[in-house]
């Protein structure tokens, strides 16, 4: 069982929600934290105490307040960590439960759990917790499809990839440059018209810049 938890939510009643968890497995050093910036000194501070954390749980979300912040989020959080962590077992619990942002993380960082925080909350956490002492993986059953090459998720990778370059204020042409540079196919401009054009129809948008709103407030992109 972990021996060293560190707990990264910017509210105090899930970070005594989850401490509360974490005292059903008699976890000996529980230590927390409300910036994505300070979680990450504080693992580079145990690594170099040689007092590495075992456990990492963090959200998503964090709202912005008068600090300066590097990491604005979970997950640019856990890309850093990553880098230097790359084994650190990291269960994200979070509000958001897109199927597109839960698949990115676990294909792009090997994240160990995603739990939604929902009524089940904290079950579904101490079930998270358990199954990845024992090695194991575990995904809120909400968003369990995401796991599944057979999902039809809403939108797929190259969609994705489509908003995050629209996201940057780059035009059609030159996402259909980018997108050949990187020898990702389609890329040709009648391609690229007709995907946003159905993306801008799914998500019911009124133009360019009101897609990436909805998709930024959604968390796909």
């Amino acid at each position: 069982m972990f021996k060293k938890v560190l707990i990264n939510d910017d509210h105090d009643a899930i970070l005594s929600n989850i401490v509360e968890v974490l005292a059903e497995f008699n976890v000996a050093a529980i230590e927390k934290s409300q910036y994505c910036d300070e979680a990450f000194l504080k693992m580079k501070k145990a690594a170099f105490d040689a007092a590495h954390y075992d456990l990492l749980i963090t959200d998503l979300s964090f709202k912005r307040d008068h600090r300066t912040v590097n990491l604005e989020s979970g997950e640019a959080l856990i890309a850093k960590l990553r880098i230097d962590f790359p084994e650190l077992p990291i269960i994200v619990y979070s509000m958001n439960d897109q199927l597109q942002k839960v698949r990115q993380l676990i294909k792009t960082y090997g994240i160990n759990g995603y739990v939604c925080k929902d009524r089940k909350g904290s079950l579904e956490l101490a079930d998270a917790i358990a199954a990845i002492a024992n090695g194991e993986h575990y995904v809120s059953p909400q968003v369990r499809r995401a796991l599944s090459p057979k999902s039809q998720l809403e939108i797929d990778d190259f969609d994705i990839t489509l908003l995050q370059l629209l996201s940057k204020g780059l035009s059609q042409e030159e996402i259909s440059g980018d997108l050949k540079t990187n020898a990702i196919s389609p890329s040709s401009l009648s391609s690229i018209e007709k995907r946003l054009n159905k993306l801008k129809s799914q998500f019911r948008a009124n133009n360019a810049i009101h897609l990436v709103a909805i998709t930024k407030d959604l968390g796909v992109i």
